[in-house]
């Protein structure tokens, strides 16, 4: 049973980076920049889609039937702060030639789905770390596979 659950995060983990990548290309031909503040707004079913899928794949590893393993969740976490950082502060790079703009919106989409996963792993790395052996009889770590 685990094995299917660890499959299905895993596709689920796939299809939403590629699902990210695809509309941070596809953005600025759909959704072209805000004629006053010069920044994208993307349909809310779009967020919405990138974020719950971010939010199954972060249940599931959390509760360690998915495919961010205890060993893969500080590389997790370090990779998704960096790009929730890009994605917040993309804008940045707009006024790059060709490329900038793909890169910052590639950088927001994957952000969005990156997030609610990095939060929930947070939120298990440091009730992890922060257990004493007493609760650790009571509610055990995050196995290592």
């Amino acid at each position: 049973m685990q094995n299917i659950f660890r499959k299905i995060a895993s596709w689920l983990f796939l299809i939403g980076v590629l699902i990210a990548v695809v509309l941070g290309l596809l953005a600025q031909t759909y959704w072209p920049p805000d004629a006053i503040t010069g920044t994208l707004t993307y349909p809310t079913y779009i967020t919405i889609t990138l974020a719950v899928l971010g939010f199954i794949v972060g249940v599931l590893s959390f509760l360690a039937i998915g495919n961010i393993t205890r060993e893969r969740i500080p590389t997790f976490l370090i990779a998704a702060l960096i790009l929730v950082g890009i994605g917040a502060t993309g804008q940045a790079f707009v006024n790059l030639d060709v490329v900038g703009t793909y890169f910052a919106n590639i950088a927001f989409t994957l952000a969005i789905f990156a997030a609610p996963a990095a939060g929930l792993l947070a939120i298990r790395a440091i009730w992890d770390a922060g257990k004493s052996e007493d609760i650790e009889k009571v509610i055990p770590k995050i196995p290592n596979k």
